[in-house]
């Protein structure tokens, strides 16, 4: 679970889930703060560094095309 790239990972999508929280509250939209809450808790579920960079990306891929929608 301590592995370097898991905390970096876990480090990096919260970040970006935290922003995209705060973006979706500002504006008050629905789909950047859902995905913004899903970036955030979704590393302490998943233990497997590839599945969790996996997730990452596809969900800042979704954030990225559909945060405006």
């Amino acid at each position: 679970m301590f592995e370097p790239y898991t905390l970096l990972g876990g480090f990096v999508f919260g970040t970006i889930g935290m922003g995209s929280f705060a973006y979706g509250k500002s504006l008050d939209r629905w789909k950047p703060k859902v995905l913004g809450i899903l970036l955030m808790i979704y590393p302490y579920f998943i233990t497997n560094r590839w599945a969790m960079w996996a997730v990452g990306v596809i969900l800042c891929g979704t954030l990225w095309f559909h945060h405006d929608e």
